[in-house]
């Protein structure tokens, strides 16, 4: 698929995923929600990768990889995204995730020596004001309670660990190792790492089984986590980990939407300009440009 179709395809599934995790949450409990939902994902994109003729047995000095990004993404990353969803709303933890380019563009210049674009940089600081434009009447209507500090702080580690998942993927994306089945594994080691952590800790594995879980979980599973982490890592490995990062930026935009649709929110002025700043601030750092300086990673 074309690299905007990847695009498009991350932001309208993850902007509706937040609305999903609160289903689950109503059902069972947080670590053992991710183990279930990432052991469900890791045998479907097995099943894809099986289908598309791929071989799943790779290279025993990869799987270092597979798990710390596993362990990063798949298990502590959505772990902390569940529990910070009991603390603050949805939109909250949306806009943490709009930090996600600049951190991304940081960290792969710093560990991966990749260079730092500074129309990307300037983007992503329009992406993240914007963001936080529209949800400026969380911030302050949240600012009296003693769980947003709890909240704030779960979605920061979120965000870092999600980089880090991704700065994994790009590491294996330069030997040119790709696909389904190196996902695949991913996934099956954060699910693996999240259930021991869940019965390490003592966390109740109980299940409240609902309709409206079940269809949560089949959404998360087969779009949330199947059709969105393949887009996404299959956009990464072409644009790179910080360009890729701004789906985290215009993800907030359609969670709004779905929140006007579904919770009966109406947005205020700011909001809607903080929504025009967030998509020019992606326009801005996507749109297609002559090769020029860029600030490269010292030697």
């Amino acid at each position: 698929m074309p690299s905007s179709v990847l695009f498009i395809v991350c932001v309208l599934v993850w902007g509706t995923t937040w609305f999903a995790i609160l289903y689950q949450l109503e059902a069972i409990a947080p670590g053992a929600g991710v183990a279930l939902r990432f052991t469900l994902a890791a045998l479907a994109v097995a099943l894809w990768a099986w289908w598309r003729g791929e071989r799943l047995r790779l290279p025993v000095r990869l799987h270092r990889w597979f798990a710390l990004q596993g362990l990063a993404g798949f298990a502590l990353a959505y772990w902390c995204v569940y529990e910070a969803e009991r603390h603050v709303v949805t939109g909250l933890v949306a806009v943490g995730y709009a930090a996600s380019p600049l951190l991304n563009m940081v960290l792969a210049r710093w560990l991966l020596g990749s260079p730092m674009s500074r129309r990307v940089a300037i983007g992503g600081v329009a992406g993240v004001g914007g963001v936080v434009m529209i949800f400026w009447h969380e911030f302050a209507r949240l600012a009296a309670s003693p769980s947003v500090l709890t909240g704030a702080a779960l979605t920061a580690a979120a965000v870092l660990m999600s980089s880090v998942s991704s700065l994994c993927a790009a590491h294996y994306h330069r030997q040119q190792v790709s696909g389904p089945a190196p996902l695949a594994w991913a996934m099956g080691y954060g699910a693996l790492c999240m259930a021991l952590l869940s019965l390490a800790s003592g966390e109740s594995w109980t299940l409240r089984w609902s309709a409206a879980f079940g269809w949560s979980l089949a959404y998360l599973v087969l779009a949330g986590s199947v059709l969105a982490f393949g887009s996404y890592y299959a956009l990464m490995k072409r644009i790179g980990p910080a360009r890729a990062a701004y789906v985290g930026v215009s993800t907030p935009v359609v969670a709004m939407t779905v929140s006007m649709l579904f919770e009966g929110y109406r947005p205020e002025a700011l909001a809607v300009a903080g929504a025009l700043l967030a998509v020019a601030g992606n326009v801005w750092a996507l749109w297609p440009q002559r090769a020029g300086p860029s600030i490269k990673a010292p030697a």
